[in-house]
């Protein structure tokens, strides 16, 4: 045994102070590795849609109606398995009326709690009773058990379960009861979460969204191009947050940062109001939903504007802080005559719509006046102080990154970079070239110094960088040769508005790029796959979102309302378990009132990606590679004490 292995087993043997405890903790461990694997839950670019999201979350894209279907079979009646399943997606607002409307209350109680005990027995049974246990909610967390545990040694089980829900009732206990096991299923049903980017911008509750993800029991996140925006704008880069106020006004969410994290724009709004007053605003039309409050429209679009145009400023000066960014192309208010209204754009002429600038000065279009510097400082502030956002933030980092390779499978938000010929593009960062695996571990590096630096200097290359995979044509999440929210805004020709897409989206069903990529991230297992979000999925229009025979799947399919015109359906999401893989196509979700008053699901369509030879078991995994490691311990362990080298505590 050498130094480094005994320093190794004499730390274990703290925990495991002698052969029983060591021997007790192999066999446990040795059992769970010949357990399923748990239920994996991928969904992506949600855009604040949390309505539809939180449903989703709940019913885990039909999950739940799956296992009341396995365990009811033609038991019960269809009508019947509608409202257990709106019971346990929404307990709480289920039960108010039900206590209205029930004559027999008691007996709905009865029959509910039994049903529900049914449904917990299938849903935990491929889980070890110690995880289980873990699950359950504390007030609850004995008789729960009871319930779902096997009693061998009572003759008349039925009675026992049967005597402990009517106590339940008796002592008006059944609805917090029922609450505590919906809850349960919910949790039990899905193992663990992945959210692979864009959970910010067009809908109004991303905040929302960030509050459950964070009390969520297993989760990661991939970045989007949007939630590196809000991250970098939570850093203090002056161009994430203009894009972030920008995007937000333009959507009619300006809502989400006033009353969702308490950001005070009045500053802003003061500022757009005096500056703006007799300014031409037309082309920053508002896109709003029916919850938008029009009284404020003539406001929002003068903040729109205002913000745009110092987004636009604040862009400049960081592309020519970093020419290595290779974006003087994007240097376009150098470009505008005022005279003739009109922009030149890769050496072609454009009448522009608005010249209207009262904050531009002509010889120095970049230098943001004496006002506009005080409302970026005050906007700064309120996103760096801001406790919610900067707490959803710190979660992001601690639970995601621009990448992840969990189960054998790699997860990214937008794309590799790739040239024509399927090689992968170098991308200058600072003073060096990267690509591939390299080019994200060196941005997700930077991204992390702009949050977390102390010093300065390393602190706004970090911002500056963190603005760059927002927008830049080499970053990762962008995926695009430029976004054109310039064009849109000012130039009626709709050629001027196209974003060409990275070479990597026309080249997802060459198997020998996929392979490279995967390889690329230490993957070459046959059973390895790519899962993506970022590109809508243009289902409307016959395209198919798996892509090279399955070994890549683009599941972003338009949560997003603003999409799904584009796409015709409202989401895809991916459930993998120990059977296979399952592509969930969602039909537009109504509304969560709906959902609960017309026990109405979302209306989903589920296509088989794959089929496991054999079922795929904890031993298969991740986690189950980590508890080999363990085992493999344990046993060195094991050994040591019966050889005497290291000695029991008894």
């Amino acid at each position: 045994m050498d130094e480094m292995e005994c320093k190794v087993l004499k730390t274990l043997s703290h925990q495991y102070r002698n052969v029983a405890a060591a021997s007790t903790e192999i066999i446990n461990l040795q059992s769970i590795l010949n357990l399923p694997k748990g239920t994996e839950h991928f969904l992506t670019d949600i855009h604040g849609e949390y309505e539809q999201f939180n449903h989703v979350l709940k019913n885990g894209s039909g999950s739940v109606r799956r296992k009341i279907d396995e365990e009811f079979g033609n038991t019960i009646s269809n009508k019947d398995k509608k409202s257990l399943a709106t019971l346990i997606y929404y307990p709480e607002s289920k039960l108010e009326i039900v206590e209205k409307e029930e004559d027999n209350l008691e007996d709905w109680y009865k029959i509910s709690l039994h049903r529900l005990v049914q449904i917990i027995k299938r849903v935990s049974s491929k889980y070890t009773r110690s995880k289980v246990r873990k699950a359950l909610p504390k007030d609850f967390a004995y008789v729960i058990e009871e319930l779902i545990t096997e009693k061998e040694e009572i003759q008349d089980k039925e009675a026992y379960y049967n005597e402990i829900i009517h106590t339940i009732i008796r002592i008006g206990r059944a609805p917090q009861f029922i609450v505590a096991l919906s809850h349960l299923i919910q949790h039990l049903v899905i193992d663990h979460l992945h959210i692979v980017g864009d959970i910010f911008d067009r809908g109004p509750g991303p905040h929302i969204i960030m509050d459950t993800l964070c009390d969520y029991h297993s989760v990661d996140v991939q970045w989007g191009n949007h939630d590196m925006a809000w991250m970098g704008a939570a850093s203090g880069s002056l161009a994430c947050i203009a894009n972030v106020v920008r995007l937000s006004a333009h959507y009619g969410n300006l809502s989400t940062l006033e009353d969702g994290y308490g950001i005070n724009l009045l500053p802003l709004a003061t500022f757009a109001l005096d500056t703006y007053k007799d300014t031409n605003c037309d082309a920053f039309a508002i896109t709003f939903n029916t919850d938008y409050n029009t009284k404020d429209l003539s406001l929002d679009t003068k903040m729109h504007k205002a913000i745009a145009i110092m987004q636009f400023k604040l862009e400049g000066q960081l592309i020519m802080r970093h020419p290595e960014f290779g974006m003087d192309n994007r240097l376009l208010l150098k470009q505008i005559d005022y005279d003739k209204k009109t922009i030149t754009i890769e050496g072609k002429e454009y009448p522009m719509l608005d010249t209207d600038f009262p904050t531009i000065d002509r010889n120095n279009p970049y230098d943001l006046t004496d006002e506009e510097m005080k409302v970026m400082a005050r906007l700064q502030q309120a996103f760096m102080k801001c406790e919610k956002l900067q707490r959803h933030v710190r979660f992001l980092f601690s639970k995601g990154g621009l990448y992840k390779i969990y189960n054998g499978n790699l997860l990214y938000h937008g794309c590799v970079p790739l040239n024509e010929d399927g090689s992968f593009t170098k991308v200058r960062v600072c003073d060096k070239e990267y690509s591939g695996k390299a080019l994200y571990d060196i941005l997700e590096y930077y991204a992390r110094r702009a949050y977390y630096a102390t010093d300065s200097k390393e602190k706004a290359i970090g911002q500056d960088i963190m603005w760059y995979i927002w927008a830049g044509p080499g970053s990762p999440v962008c995926g695009k040769e430029k976004i054109t929210t310039f064009e849109r805004h000012f130039i009626a020709d709709s050629a001027t508005h196209v974003e060409k897409k990275n070479s990597y989206y026309s080249l997802l069903e060459d198997e020998k790029v996929v392979n490279r990529i995967l390889e690329e991230f230490g993957l070459t297992s046959e059973d390895a796959h790519i899962v993506n979000g970022h590109v809508p999925v243009e289902q409307i229009h016959g395209e198919s979102p798996i892509k090279c025979g399955g070994k890549l799947l683009v599941i972003d399919g338009g949560f997003s309302k603003a999409y799904q015109k584009k796409t015709g359906i409202a989401g895809y999401t991916l459930v993998c378990n120990s059977r296979g893989m399952r592509l969930v196509a969602h039909e537009p979700f109504e509304s969560t009132e709906a959902a609960i008053m017309k026990e109405s699901d979302i209306i989903s369509d589920s296509v088989v990606v794959e089929n496991f030879h054999t079922r795929k078991l904890v031993a298969d995994t991740d986690t189950g590679r980590e508890i080999k490691e363990n085992i493999f311990y344990l046993e060195a362990l094991l050994e040591a004490y019966k050889e005497g080298t290291i000695m029991e505590s008894l």
